[in-house]
């Protein structure tokens, strides 16, 4: 009775609560909103937005669906690019067209068309909720048909003419398309590493931040970004060292505002005379030989101090079981070799001169000051502490929904394919318990009252970021040190989980998926991480259907060896379709040709009924308030619970 009693604080009445049962109802009875998968977008802000905005392709299929043969291929390109970038396509139109009111009218007419189809799956309220407040009037009287009006498309053409007379087309072109995009897609999940490689990391949380409905599985770049802000010092070393390594320290400085000046001064002074020959940089833009230089002596002091903060957290947590990746101690300084796993290598030559031999984890009075002066710059950091609580906010390190089972790397497992236990401060984990109690910590780093604790939360930051018992990560290495310390390539190699290899046996995969509770038999495993070699013969698709991998290459220096340039999921009513991506160009080169990324579409998985709201866990949700509500009911006809009015009126 008690929860009906709170129910009956928002429907005080039987008007009230057959009311919203009704509207319950009727959602339960529209198709199942579209949900779009993007993975692995690694900074790569031009083609994620593009991504967004054509909704991996289910743009232009509705643009298909309503106008068919109507309309000519050129035709439907131009309307697709204008309603990716409005604002853009409207003025290059204008340079061009010669009776722009013509243009202006046809496309609006056309807009309607897409806007009537994309929002028949929404109710009006939330139809409402998504227009744009200034024009939402006209647009539901465009887009709702009028059983009242006699004279249909003169009413409309009433309507489109006043539009184009009193100069508000170009702004009501806009609203249309920004409204067709916002239903386009009913929710965003994003499957990790948002951030790294690419230059514009902070565009995407900041586009992501002001997205209608979206969901993060976090990647292990994620992670040690989220390490980064909470100011764990391995954490903030690798950040540094990866936007040094792909020439995007420009992300931190201009994009995030976090001084650099410690480190930067560092490097110049420590490496003054060193041209860094083993430290080289993947070049992305134009730059002076001065500038290079000073990024390859920054690369060399982080990575110099990233080797010795990551030997005193393994040191600290022997239960981490990382003692083989203490290999600065084991190395012969003198004869320039070391033994790994019995195989022994050649050291590369070069100067390392804040190394004690003896001491080979301890940093430098010089170092621990720049490291904690940038640790001050991270966590002070106002806007990378917005993007963090988003994560914290929005993300997880798995979810389940609507029979899809989604996390960014594997689960560790064992050759045989069983789950592997895994020491957490103590004591041992396996398959969903082993993802729980990481998110768990995860969370201290940023929440815990007890500094023990707190502390033990930023240390497993670093430890999902690379240990080889990390679901986010999943290989038995991360080879750093390998490729800046050591001459043969054969010692960088980095061996994948068992997780990988056992990708197409259906007993595996069920294992894992009744693991997280995904008992039904059209359930997905949907992950990334892993980059699909299209060109050596590997396939997205795994296990007859039932795990997809949609990491194909966002990232640019991945897609000579991809072959393509992305993959992205779209789950309809009808189904699911893997979108396959070719390399983004650039906006301009998009409005300018009409060329969009789309190369292919696939489906992998075609619902036999079409599926509706009440086939979803959003549905499962509803249905069980509408139980309650018949609850309710039945208080207020019993005389149990007593009715009241939403206004009451004094009498004098």
């Amino acid at each position: 009775m008690s929860d009906l009693k709170w129910l009956s604080e928002l429907y005080p009445n039987i008007a009230a609560a057959s009311k919203e049962i009704i509207n319950l109802q009727s959602i339960l009875n529209l198709p199942k909103g579209t949900e779009h998968f993007i993975s692995d977008i690694h900074g790569e802000y031009e083609a994620f937005s593009h991504v967004l905005k054509n909704g991996s392709g289910a743009i232009s299929k509705k643009i298909d669906d309503v106008f068919g043969h109507t309309l000519g291929m050129s035709e439907k390109k131009a309307l697709a690019t204008l309603i990716y970038y409005p604002k853009q396509k409207i003025q290059a139109v204008k340079k061009e067209e010669r009776d722009i009111e013509n243009w202006y009218r046809v496309s609006l007419y056309r807009l309607i068309e897409i806007c009537r189809v994309t929002s028949s799956k929404y109710t009006r309220s939330k139809l409402r909720k998504a227009m744009p407040e200034k024009y939402a009037y006209i647009i539901e009287e465009l887009i709702t048909e009028k059983a009242e009006v006699l004279n249909k498309e003169a009413y409309y053409d009433s309507i489109v003419d006043t539009i184009i007379e009193i100069g508000q087309a170009e702004s009501f072109i806009v609203a249309m398309c920004d409204l067709i995009q916002r239903l386009v897609i009913d929710r965003l999940h994003v499957i990790g590493d948002i951030f790294d490689r690419g230059p514009q990391p902070d565009k995407i949380m900041d586009k992501l931040m002001d997205y209608h409905a979206v969901d993060i599985q976090w990647g292990n770049h994620d992670i040690v970004w989220m390490g980064a802000a909470a100011g764990q010092l391995a954490c903030i070393a690798n950040v540094i060292r990866n936007q040094a390594a792909y020439d995007n320290l420009d992300v931190l400085e201009d994009g995030y505002g976090i001084n650099l000046l410690p480190i930067i001064t560092f490097a110049m002074s420590t490496y003054a005379d060193d041209m860094c020959e083993n430290f080289e940089i993947a070049r992305t833009r134009e730059g002076s030989e001065y500038e290079l230089l000073m990024n390859k002596r920054v690369l060399k002091a982080i990575t110099v101090i990233q080797f010795k903060l990551e030997g005193q957290l393994i040191q600290k947590y022997p239960e981490f079981e990382m003692k083989d990746r203490l290999i600065l101690e084991r190395v012969d300084w003198e004869k320039h070799t070391v033994e790994i796993d019995g195989v022994t290598y050649q050291v590369k030559a070069d100067h390392y001169p804040t190394l004690d031999f003896s001491k080979p984890y301890e940093l430098t009075e010089a170092e621990m000051d720049a490291m904690l002066r940038l640790q001050n710059g991270f966590m002070h950091c106002e806007k990378l502490q917005r993007h963090v609580q988003l994560l914290l906010d929005q993300g997880s390190i798995y979810k389940v929904v609507n029979h899809n089972l989604l996390y960014h790397g594997c689960v560790p497992l064992n050759e045989d394919g069983s789950f592997r236990k895994v020491n957490i401060y103590g004591s041992y984990y396996e398959g969903k318990a082993l993802y729980d109690i990481l998110e768990v910590y995860v969370r201290k780093a940023f929440s815990a009252i007890d500094e023990e604790e707190q502390e033990k939360g930023k240390d497993i930051l670093w430890f999902i970021w690379c240990s080889p018992n990390s679901p986010l990560f999943g290989k038995d290495k991360m080879a750093t040190l390998e490729k800046y310390l050591i001459v043969e390539k054969e010692a960088r190699v980095e061996k994948k989980d068992s997780y990988y290899r056992l990708l197409d046996d259906p007993k595996i995969v069920d294992h894992i998926l009744k693991e997280f509770g995904c008992d039904d038999p059209e359930a997905h495993i949907i992950n990334g991480h892993v980059p699909v070699h299209i060109k050596e013969g590997e396939r997205p698709v795994r296990c007859n259907g039932k795990v997809i991998i949609i990491d194909g290459g966002f990232s640019k220096p991945y897609q000579k060896v991809t072959g393509i340039a992305g993959y992205t999921l779209i789950y309809n009513s009808y189904g699911m379709a893997l979108a396959a991506h070719q390399p983004f160009v650039s906006t301009e080169e998009a409005i300018r040709t009409d060329a969009d990324i789309i190369s292919k579409r696939e489906t992998v998985y075609q619902a036999q009924t079409r599926q509706l709201v009440k086939d979803t866990d959003t549905g499962k949700e509803i249905s069980e308030k509408i139980v309650e509500l018949k609850n309710l009911l039945k208080e207020y006809r019993s005389g149990r619970l007593k009715e009241r009015n939403n206004t009451y009126t004094k009498r004098n």
